[in-house]
């Protein structure tokens, strides 16, 4: 697959919920980063941190569910810009937090760069805050 086909794959997949069949898309190394302020906010958002490999790629989608109210996300993806091997998807997300019921929107921008039609770099930058607030974290 190309950069475009694998995002959109990867799109559909996350849509879908199912980690295990996210996880194939991923690279055996990933360059995984989280645009979140220094400090550990595992007790509260346990997804919170870096990964680095394709089933801990897994384990991060599996725990985005576990802390959210089932039924209750949406996903709205604005824009999907590519430029060879490196994709930039631009887009809302909306949870509910099921420690605290509080909702929140955030906004997203996710790099990722696809080589032989695996995901080799994923950076996500969201807004923090809000997702912090609604975990009460803040």
């Amino acid at each position: 697959m190309n950069t475009r086909q694998t995002v959109d794959e990867l799109l559909r997949r996350i849509a879908a919920g199912d980690p295990d069949r996210i996880a194939p898309l991923f690279a055996d190394e990933v360059d995984w980063e989280l645009d979140w302020p220094d400090g550990d906010y595992t007790q509260t958002v346990p997804w919170i941190r870096r990964r680095g490999t394709r089933a801990e790629a897994a384990d991060n989608f599996r725990e985005i569910a576990e802390h959210h109210v089932p039924g209750e996300s949406d996903a709205r993806v604005h824009a999907v810009l590519v430029d060879g091997a490196d994709a930039v998807v631009l887009g809302e997300i909306a949870h509910t937090a099921k420690p605290t019921g509080r909702s929140y929107v955030a906004a997203f921008a996710l790099h990722v760069t696809v080589a032989d039609g695996l995901i080799t770099r994923y950076h996500i930058y969201e807004d923090s805050l809000a997702v912090a607030r609604a975990f009460d974290a803040v």
